[in-house]
């Protein structure tokens, strides 16, 4: 691998950690659409946009109602939510009068959790709504400058990322309805290295188990997937697939099983409460990763083909056979599934359609550079914050 000087790649690395942590990319088409799949009719829903060319969904609910975001005409990017069934886009617009928000969770009771801008440079902040999408609220930070909210359970129990007052990027979990945020700390499986110190938590479950990825330290074990037991108690390493050096926890079900991807060896599920943690293979292409699942153990995510093109995938029950999703559903003609990221417990799942076909997931490689930044966010906020300088995002 070609080594460059940190100076170099320093505001390069900044950059793609905050396209990857907050949602804004570049990767998008113009004929990128959010789609509502259901697998009892086998019909697929265009859940359509704000305005603009593209929308993308990140999270669902049982009753179907749909959360993401999507380009509005003037160019800006809102957090939306749909009705039951996906039906119906709304506005949930942003904190603070800012141009840009993103939705990325919902719990059964229409409470949306998400981050927002602050700032007109870019700093953004987790938000929570009442029922139904109704009332954004700013969850505030750990004390530093930002933090982004990934997932909700059925009591308002929110977590995502922070940065704290020392300038890291931790993990947090709030209370009932996103009162009281807390720090999840981190593994630390090697205290005091200079890459410790790091967390961000993607999932939780109506038990308030928490799943995510934390930097160990050390050198040659990096960041690994954890899962928590109840309320967010007691982070456990659930280490990684044929001793990779990198593995990522995205989705917790409501038995504990844990879906991610374990970097150079793809998609994981664990059994139940995160103990044992396999793969559940490819279309062919020799690469997946796992992006959500029910309580079912059905698992959905995308996965390299023999043609080396990226498909939504769905498995059956507890992560058995692996299927493209495009084979069991009607699709309009040309378009493409490419991703899945997520599945509900009534037989619906959220899904990215393309025509053409485009990069909407990164590569191992973009997972290892916003893990890398993740530890070089939090290196240059206390430089900065030791020569007296304000750090900010951006």
């Amino acid at each position: 691998m070609k080594i460059i000087s940190r100076f170099k790649v320093r505001h390069f690395i900044l950059t793609t950690v905050l396209i990857s942590g907050f949602g804004l990319g570049t990767h998008a088409a113009a004929q990128e659409h959010a789609y509502l799949i259901d697998l009892n009719s086998k019909t697929a829903t265009d859940i359509g946009t704000l305005g603009g060319s593209v929308s993308h969904a990140s999270g669902i609910n049982d009753a179907g109602q749909v959360v993401g975001y999507s380009y509005m005409g003037a160019g800006a990017q809102h957090a939306f939510i749909t009705g039951p069934n996906g039906v119906g886009m709304r506005d949930l617009g942003t904190l603070s009068d800012t141009t840009n928000s993103i939705a990325r969770g919902i719990n059964d009771a229409g409470q949306v959790v998400g981050s927002s801008y602050v700032t007109a440079e870019g700093t953004h902040h987790a938000f929570i709504t009442g029922p139904n999408g109704m009332g954004m609220r700013d969850l505030g930070t750990l004390g530093g400058n930002y933090s982004q909210a990934y997932g909700i359970n059925g009591t308002g129990q929110v977590v995502g990322y922070s940065q704290t007052a020392g300038g890291a990027t931790h993990a947090f979990i709030t209370g009932p309805n996103g009162m009281g945020m807390r720090d999840l700390g981190t593994l630390e499986i090697y205290p005091g290295s200079p890459m410790a110190g790091q967390s961000v938590a993607y999932g939780i479950n109506d038990a308030g188990q928490v799943v995510g990825l934390s930097n160990t330290g050390g050198r040659g074990a990096f960041w690994h997937a954890f899962t928590t037991g109840a309320n967010g108690m007691g982070m456990r390493d659930l280490g990684t697939l044929n001793r990779d050096d990198f593995s990522n926890g995205n989705g917790i079900n409501n038995v504990g099983q844990v879906v991610g991807v374990s970097l150079f060896s793809g998609a994981f599920i664990t059994g139940l409460n995160g103990e044992g943690m396999r793969g559940l293979g490819d279309l062919g292409g020799r690469y997946s990763d796992a992006s959500g699942i029910n309580d079912a153990g059905q698992v959905v995510g995308w996965a390299r083909t023999q043609e080396l093109a990226r498909h939504a995938f769905i498995t059956g029950s507890n992560g058995a056979g692996m299927m493209d999703l495009a084979s069991v559903v009607h699709l309009p003609d040309g378009r493409v599934l490419e991703q899945a990221t997520g599945i509900n417990n009534s037989g619906q799942v959220i899904a990215i359609g393309v025509i053409p076909a485009v990069p909407v997931v990164p590569e191992p490689e973009s997972y290892a550079l916003f893990l890398a930044g993740l530890a070089l966010l939090g290196f240059v906020a206390r430089r900065k914050k030791m020569s007296g300088e304000a750090f900010r995002l951006g």
